[in-house]
Formats: structure tokens, sequence, C-alpha cells
């Protein structure tokens, strides 16, 4: 497998699982949903881009047009892990509400609809940009670690 995709992938797969143990320390109880969720601190869209950035520049040069690729491609997904998304996910909880809003302006009591007829919209779609840098933090340690452990070897 190309070493830039395997980084990139483990950067992934340790920032989902990292979700767990922090999510656990701010919510007081365990999720384990959150290695497989979207949002939440840290951006795995983050770590796995910056991880890869990280390794283009050590291996090719920060001048390279690899590193100017990694870099750009980086750029738009975690402006659209903290931005676009995270708006969609705004207005996801808007949506998740309408129904109950509706009801308390007409006056009737809530018969809850929404949980009643229709599954509610996921939620936690994007990340805030402290999660961002933090994916990118932990990008940027595990491309210089793979970058350096296979220097090694």
């Amino acid at each position: 497998m190309n070493k830039g995709v395997a980084i990139s992938v483990t950067s992934i797969g340790l920032a989902q699982l990292l979700k767990i143990p922090i999510k656990k320390y701010q919510m007081g109880k365990w999720d384990w949903k959150m290695a497989v969720a979207s949002g939440g601190m840290p951006s795995s869209h983050s770590a796995g881009v910056t991880s890869l950035a990280t390794y283009v520049a050590l291996r090719k040069g920060v001048s390279s047009v690899d590193f100017a690729l990694a870099s750009v491609f980086g750029l738009i997904v975690m402006y659209d892990a903290q931005g676009i998304r995270r708006q969609t996910g705004e207005i996801t909880l808007r949506v998740n509400t309408l129904d109950e809003e509706i009801e308390r302006l007409a006056g009737e009591p809530d018969r809850q609809l929404i949980d009643l007829k229709n599954a509610r919209l996921r939620e936690m779609l994007g990340h805030q940009p402290e999660e961002v840098i933090g994916g990118a933090v932990l990008g940027i340690v595990m491309g210089a670690f793979g970058y350096f452990l296979g220097e090694k070897a």
C-alpha cells in the first residue's frame, strides 16, 4: 500500500478512536458510537488530510507539486468540515424541531409527531474550529511520525 495513504488512513482511524475517551471526559459516559460518528473532537477529516500533506512535505519538499496538491485538497476538506457541513448540522437541528415548534405556535399540545412519524435527521455533521485544529495537530504528528518511522527502517 502507498505509505502516504496508509499514514492518512491510520490518522483517520486514530482520530475516530480518540473521540471515544474525549467524549467520555466531556459527558461523563462512554459513547462507543463516536468511533463511527461524524463531527466531534478531533476531526478525522483534518487528521487525514494534514497527515498526508505533512508526509508529502517531508518526503518530496514543500516546493513540490505533490505537496501543493495535498495542501490545497486539505484546506478544502477542512473548510468544508467546519464550514459548510457545520452549517448543515445547524439547519438539521432546526428542521428536527420544526413540527414541535409549529404545534407550540398553534397552541396544540406536543404530540411528538417527529418522533412518531419520522426518523430524525442526523444533527452532528460538521466540526467546530477547535475540532478541526485538533485534527490538524494530530495529523501533523502522525504524518511526521510515519515519515521518520519509515526513515529509520
